[in-house]
């Protein structure tokens, strides 16, 4: 996987996956994730996920429904969460290959380019 910056990955848009490919490794997710703001790995390095204490439970859905949008048009759908009426979290990897793949990095970094009303 090439590593690109932020604004490189925002120009992409998600391609299909079906299964059949290799996850990234461990090296090149840490290399990806340099590139974003806030993002670490979880699940083993399986998945990326990132946390925002948004104004009150609306912002939150507010935000959610702009990230559902972005999925949506890339075709690429993350797990969204909200906690506590305020905290929210995106946690993202590409099911298919149970691991990550640049889709995901690329959804990271358009998700990243969204208003959001923080606390």
């Amino acid at each position: 996987m090439e590593i690109l910056e932020s604004n490189q990955l925002v120009q992409k848009k998600c391609k299909p996956c079906e299964g059949g490919v290799e996850p990234c490794s461990l090296s090149e997710a840490n290399s990806q994730l340099a590139q974003l703001n806030g993002w670490e790995l979880t699940k083993d390095g399986q998945r990326i996920r990132k946390n925002w204490t948004v104004k009150n439970f609306m912002a939150g859905m507010k935000f959610f429904n702009l990230v559902a949008e972005v999925a949506e048009a890339d075709g690429h759908h993350p797990d969204l969460h909200i906690e506590g009426y305020r905290n929210v979290w995106i946690e993202i990897w590409t099911h298919a290959i149970g691991g990550l793949s640049e889709n995901d990095f690329i959804l990271a970094a358009k998700i990243d380019e969204l208003p959001i009303d923080l606390k």
